[in-house]
């Protein structure tokens, strides 16, 4: 327990950025994700293929060089200074949107067409027929592989460590890079493995509750 304890404010500081990356990544994702995934099924060609251009070019683009470009290649756009946790956010949100909006995209396709249809009927838009009709059942239909798609981000934050950002994948070389803090780089990555776990297992938590409540709201 000594790697835990003799190294706290390395700890504290790494989970609150990894959590940081994550909330505020989550955040863009989601909506950033709706938006475009309904702009994928528009009725309007040129939204379907803005939509489409973007999770085909992001999403076939590997996240390393996603946080490549935001973090090197940001700064010499001669735009206002951001921090690379900033830039970070940005990346991994604005990477996985697309995952978010391809899930609701299949969550859409399994919303009764006759039910949009009855909406436009009534002379709603389709923005109102998005987000009071088709949306709110198609959110309900993709809790498994939309919390998936969570974890994955949650995971996906380690890569934010290569970036100059202090989350959890970067306890390991700070403390091998001293040699006054204790513990050894395999004892650093099994608890950053174990707090992993404990994370995924809050969002697992999360999903069931979800599922519970939304089958009791059908």
């Amino acid at each position: 327990m000594d790697v835990i304890f003799g190294n706290l404010d390395l700890w504290s500081q790494a989970l609150l950025s990894t959590l940081i990356v994550f909330f505020a990544g989550g955040v863009i994702a989601l909506i950033l994700g709706i938006i475009v995934g309904a702009m994928r099924v528009s009725p309007i060609p040129i939204a379907r293929g803005v939509g489409t251009v973007y999770v085909n070019l992001v999403r076939n683009t590997p996240l390393t060089l996603v946080f490549f470009f935001f973090v090197f290649g940001y700064p010499q756009l001669g735009l206002p200074t951001l921090s690379n946790l900033t830039l970070g956010i940005l990346a991994i949100g604005i990477y996985t949107a697309t995952y978010v909006a391809e899930v609701l995209r299949a969550g859409i396709s399994t919303v009764p067409v006759g039910q949009a249809e009855a909406a436009r009927a009534i002379g709603l838009p389709f923005g109102q027929v998005m987000t009071l009709v088709v949306l709110p059942q198609a959110f309900r239909s993709v809790v498994p592989p939309m919390m998936s798609v969570f974890i994955a981000l949650l995971k996906n934050t380690t890569v934010a460590a290569g970036f100059s950002v202090a989350e959890l994948a970067s306890v390991r070389a700070a403390i091998n890079d001293s040699h006054t803090r204790p513990g050894s780089p395999m004892e650093v990555l099994l608890w950053v493995a174990i707090i992993f776990v404990v994370l995924v297992l809050l969002l697992s938590w999360v999903q069931n509750s979800l599922e519970r409540r939304w089958r009791i709201a059908r």
